[in-house]
């Protein structure tokens, strides 16, 4: 976590080998992602973004990604998963609706729980969430850190959040600062220290109120 700019979506890039690190070393179960084939890399990765990307195909299509290992009935599981089932179910075809171009015809919130969708099919060995429950209301992302809670269990989970309430839980928060990491620790540990990100945590709720 940190402000805007501060390097944080630069970080999963790194991971994701979107472009290579110029020093030090990124390792995966101990292993130089260097050393790591690209699309193998790519393969065990989900990332969704705030601005998830929808295909001009079905919701099937969205979520299979042409990978046909995934049945119906998973991707059907996925959606219940996502608690994107109510949308989906009431589009005039279902799970068979073709999307506009980019989504267009679907909200910010829709587009992200077809995203969700979409990773809990593929089942990915990391996943990399980059401020993905911007734009869903507080109910359904409460529903969707239930499934994020069942579906990680023994992976890696990387969230990347301005919404300080989706990581208080987490078993490590990296707090970043002008492309540096100043803190390190869980949410009791770093509010003890008194630092910066117990002036983000204190701040952010006093905004709240």
């Amino acid at each position: 976590m940190g402000k805007t700019g501060c390097g944080k979506t630069t970080i999963t890039n790194l991971i994701n080998r979107f472009y290579e690190i110029q020093q030090g070393e990124i390792l995966l179960d101990g292993v130089n992602i260097k050393n790591i084939n690209k699309r193998s890399l790519r393969a065990h990765i989900g990332i969704i973004l705030q601005d998830p990307f929808i295909f001009a195909r079905s919701i099937v299509g969205n979520i299979k990604l042409n990978n046909t290992n995934i049945t119906e009935e998973d991707i059907v599981e996925a959606i219940r998963l996502s608690s994107a089932d109510d949308f989906v179910c009431s589009l005039p075809n279902g799970i068979q609706e073709i999307a506009k171009e980019r989504g267009s015809s679907f909200s910010a919130g829709e587009k992200q729980l077809l995203a969700f969708a979409r990773i809990f099919a593929h089942n990915p060995s990391i996943f990399i969430l980059d401020e993905a429950t911007a734009n869903i209301d507080t109910h359904t992302e409460k529903l969707i850190q239930k499934s994020i809670d069942t579906i990680s269990k023994e992976k890696t989970s990387i969230f990347i959040a301005h919404r300080l309430a989706t990581i208080v839980n987490v078993d490590k928060i990296i707090v970043l600062d002008a492309g540096e990491i100043v803190e390190m620790g869980n949410h009791i540990e770093l509010l003890k220290t008194g630092g910066y990100y117990s002036k983000l945590y204190n701040s952010y709720y006093e905004s709240l109120n």
